[in-house]
């Protein structure tokens, strides 16, 4: 597949391309960007290789897209607060093996973020990324039916309120409530329909007895784990990702302990998920 300026190679049937013959260190086009965000509504996932940019060229391609958001749990550079640092060594093991959309528990989800890898291990440390288009649409009807319309909670707690004392969760909750989004959403730009749960952040599905929701969400979440759903990204330095978030989950192989993996992601601000049935 041929575009304006450069190729696109399809890792997947479902999901994920490789783009080749753009250089991230020079000013990338509003319109080269605009045919970008085309091949990204398709493919869910972008993937570039040596891309040596400096920080200030990955925020400024990633605000290309949109506004950029800061995160209030994680690790951020010291002099900007957009740029999440995901650092991990013979100290820290990596710990976002589980398949997530990011910060759902916002009232406001991210549209997308773009990775760079800045030191990866010499073997492991993929990432994997699943269509959840594709989950959804080999949902069982049965299953669809029980779904449709239906609501589930997002809690940061889940994943970053251990690390905080009772006083900051309080703090960190009366900024960031509950959030309640469909379980599954509609793709504000290509109208397909997602999943919408994940195992990082949703909790419970409201107005549902406890054990039915936990049973449901086991089974939603196991969708993403299907390897007809999938593909599969080794880092290189300086490769890249950039994943729409309405659209896909993604899990980050932990296991190159204890070598160390150095990430920095910038994160662009989505909106409120729907569902249009």
């Amino acid at each position: 597949m041929a575009n304006q300026g450069f190729s696109v190679k399809k890792i997947s049937p479902h999901i994920g391309a490789l783009i080749s013959g753009i250089d991230l260190t020079k000013d990338v086009s509003r319109e080269i960007c605009h045919q970008l965000k085309e091949v990204l509504l398709e493919a869910k996932v972008l993937f570039f290789r040596d891309q040596d940019i400096s920080l200030e060229q990955h925020l400024a391609f990633a605000r290309q897209f949109g506004e950029l958001e800061v995160h209030p749990f994680a690790p951020t550079h010291k002099d900007h607060p957009e740029v999440l640092v995901i650092s991990h060594g013979k100290e820290s093991r990596g710990k976002e093996n589980f398949w997530h959309s990011d910060v759902t528990w916002r009232k406001e989800p991210s549209l997308g973020s773009i990775l760079r890898a800045k030191k990866v291990p010499e073997t492991g440390g993929d990432t994997l990324f699943s269509d959840m288009y594709a989950a959804y649409d080999n949902l069982s009807d049965e299953i669809k039916k029980k779904v449709e319309g239906r609501v589930a909670v997002h809690d940061f707690g889940r994943v970053f309120g251990r690390k905080l004392s009772p006083e900051k969760q309080q703090e960190m909750r009366e900024k960031y409530p509950l959030s309640e989004h469909p379980i599954i959403r509609t793709h504000p730009e290509t109208g397909r329909k997602a999943i919408y749960v994940n195992t990082a952040f949703t909790d419970s599905i409201k107005d549902m007895d406890k054990t039915e929701s936990d049973t449901l969400l086991a089974h939603l979440y196991s969708q993403a784990s299907i390897p007809e759903h999938q593909c599969r990204f080794q880092w290189q330095p300086n490769s890249i990702a950039f994943w729409d978030n309405r659209a896909c989950q993604h899990y980050a192989a932990s296991d190159y302990w204890p070598e160390e993996r150095v990430m920095e992601r910038v994160t662009i601000v989505g909106d409120k998920p729907y569902y249009n049935g």
